[in-house]
């Protein structure tokens, strides 16, 4: 007699009928943008069916994430098998009926019933025993001091890992839900490990493959993604997951589990600055007489800097003559007005910590002297105002560190203006730090600061030996081969 296991209903969280918050982003729905996204879906939102089935997937919660990605992937010509212990969803399901509201959902899960590619059931063991891979869509939700409660993931981990100790081929098991760095290797393949008695790799595979849905377009999303992102710890687990999205447009990025963790959490705060910046910016418009509206709208036309890749790349501080200035100038401004601007006072705030970081870390090393390679604001200039290189010397000098200095575009004789009143306000001893080759620069220097990406550091680095650190401040690093040790504020 083969016994059925299911697993208990309290492996989910407990959801009404209509309404389900597994995968969701609370703030998706606020960052929905008209303009951009329009929420009439064209018929071609959905390509024809055109492939045979090619993996069978068991879908574990049957939320917004869940539903969508069973209908969106059946209509690929996967077979999809729907786990929730919610018999209301699960036989909504079955008869072709969708548990949420989203545009085009139910027409899809209709034909995918018809069709035989779609199913639901609240059995664990023959879903999974039915599947190659299994796609957990599960709650994540928020414990009372704001961080993030695992126990509906780890408990359908384990009811998992149960049945796959007795399920003789290798099973892929991917989370979809959004989880903080660590809490695979934390959590999901310890549970697995311990009920299963496999080991991860060999016995079975993980992977994490987050998703980029926002409500009311999310058949949309799925079939025009921004980008598919799956962590997976082997290419050939890759490869297998990947086949879901063999005929899906858009980058599809195979990275480690620990950065396709983060990658969710980047970009749903990004999306929660920029509405908080907007607003921000707004309501200084408005204390200042312009068309906040308008603002915004020229703002958004510049691709170039605004909307684009450019500073998006972890690295040290900002500084320049523009930069610090002008925030000073619309914090002051919002305060002058009584408008209350926590986001933009708040950025001076995170720079310095972030300038903090590394001086500590250039304070305890011990090493004399300090090379600092290229100190201007950006290479390719003299401009040394505000730049974070230069405060960083100086807090160093003055802490009693020997520093040496290089940048062959920056001689004291030929500082002018503001420039020239700036060095003498903040470092009066530029002179007597200065070296005039890159050769007397990292004679004997054990530590070496590239400050700016310039010409000499590109050259430098692939000729240091092992025994030298490199203490890279460049914006993304300088993405060049060297024996050095490197470290970098954010890597």
């Amino acid at each position: 007699m083969v016994r059925t296991q299911t697993c208990p209903a309290s492996a989910f969280p407990p959801k009404s009928p209509r309404q389900s918050c597994l995968g969701l982003c609370s703030g998706r729905r606020f960052a929905f943008n008209q303009a951009i996204w329009p929420s009439r879906l064209v018929p071609s939102a959905v390509p024809p069916f055109n492939k045979e089935e090619t993996v069978k997937v068991s879908v574990f919660g049957l939320g917004y994430v869940g539903a969508v990605i069973t209908a969106c992937f059946s209509r690929q010509g996967h077979t999809i098998i729907g786990v929730d212990t919610d018999a209301f969803k699960v036989n909504q399901i079955n008869a072709g009926k969708s548990p949420i509201i989203e545009p085009e959902l139910e027409s899809m899960l209709a034909e995918g019933v018809q069709a035989g590619r779609v199913s639901a059931t609240s059995d664990f063991k023959s879903a999974v025993l039915a599947s190659d891979i299994s796609m957990i869509c599960v709650g994540t939700p928020s414990q009372a001091d704001g961080s993030i409660d695992l126990t509906y993931i780890r408990r359908v981990c384990e009811n998992i890992g149960e049945i796959l100790r007795d399920k003789p081929s290798r099973h892929i098991v991917v989370i979809r839900s959004t989880m903080l760095p660590g809490s695979i290797e934390g959590t999901v393949i310890p549970a697995l490990e311990k009920t299963s008695g496999k080991q991860n790799g060999p016995g079975f595979g993980v992977a994490i493959n987050p998703e980029f849905l926002r409500e009311s377009t999310a058949v949309k999303d799925f079939y025009n993604p921004p980008k598919t992102v799956i962590g997976a710890q082997s290419v050939e687990d890759y490869n297998q997951i990947a086949e879901l999205y063999a005929d899906i447009p858009g980058p599809k990025v195979h990275t480690d589990l620990r950065t396709a963790e983060m990658v969710k959490y980047a970009d749903n705060c990004f999306h929660a600055l920029k509405i908080v910046f907007a607003n921000e910016i707004g309501r200084a418009s408005k204390a200042l007489g312009s068309d906040a509206d308008e603002v915004m709208r020229i703002f958004s036309l510049d691709t170039k800097l605004n909307l684009s890749p450019v500073y998006l790349k972890p690295g040290f501080c900002y500084g320049g003559s523009c930069l610090p200035k002008d925030l000073r100038a619309i914090t002051a401004a919002g305060r002058s007005q009584g408008v209350d601007l926590p986001l933009l006072s708040s950025i001076t705030q995170s720079n310095d910590a972030h300038f903090a970081s590394a001086f500590r870390y250039l304070m305890d090393l011990d090493a004399a002297p300090i090379a600092v390679l290229g100190f201007a604001f950006k290479a390719g200039t003299d401009d040394l105002r505000e730049s974070p290189v230069v405060k960083l010397i100086e807090e160093l000098v003055k802490a009693g560190k020997q520093v040496r200095l290089f940048d062959r575009n920056v001689s004291p004789d030929r500082l002018i203006g503001a420039n020239k009143r700036f060095v003498e306000a903040h470092l009066p001893h530029l002179s007597h730090l200065i070296v005039g080759t890159v050769e007397e620069l990292t004679a004997g220097a054990k530590v070496i600061v590239i400050g700016n990406g310039n010409e000499e550091a590109r050259h430098l680095l692939p000729s240091l030996a092992s025994n030298i650190l490199v203490v890279d401040l460049t914006s993304g690093g300088l993405k060049t081969v060297t024996a050095a040790q490197v470290w970098r504020p954010c890597a």
